[in-house]
């Protein structure tokens, strides 16, 4: 299915609150991802992204609708030489092939863009589907934390996937 990573835009709102409101994504984010999903978070999280300089956190859009996000964060400090990796794709498009392809193309804009050997990813240890696409694109299974994660009332663990720049 065809895609294409683009910057955040006001006129996505819309699209934004109908994607991102739903509990099956907020379960496998942290909780700075509200469920529900409003206009007014949508907004805000807009307006914060249009002020990256440089950009690193982008819309991925499919059929002309703004239907997830991907992006990476510089880490700071001794950890400058990496960068953690965050996506989300509306349920409809999950098992497609999206994110795997998005993945791909943000490791490589990372690595070409910063300076930084490492991009990691940290899912949950029951999201098994975001283990598989990281590993299909590339990451390797670096670490499982036990039960460092508490969510939704819940321990989880947590995965630690990384890509190096000379793999």
């Amino acid at each position: 299915m065809q895609f294409i990573l683009r910057p955040w835009r006001e006129e996505d709102i819309p699209h934004l609150v109908k994607y991102a409101n739903n509990q099956k994504i907020a379960d496998r984010l942290t909780d700075k991802f509200p469920y529900p999903y409003t206009e007014s978070e949508a907004s805000s999280f807009i307006n914060a992204v249009k002020k990256q300089d440089p950009i690193t956190l982008f819309a991925i859009e499919v059929n002309q609708e703004a239907a997830g996000s991907i992006g990476i964060i510089i880490q700071e400090d001794i950890w400058c030489k990496n960068a953690e990796l965050g996506y989300w794709l509306a349920e409809h498009l999950w098992g497609k092939g999206i994110i795997t392809a998005a993945i791909k193309q943000i490791v490589d804009f990372g690595f070409k863009n910063f300076e930084i050997d490492r991009i990691f990813a940290r899912p949950f240890g029951s999201n098994k589907a975001s283990q598989r696409v990281l590993e299909k694109a590339g990451f390797q299974l670096e670490a499982r934390l036990k039960h460092t994660i508490f969510k939704n009332g819940r321990y989880e663990d947590e995965m630690i996937y990384g890509i190096r720049r000379d793999t």
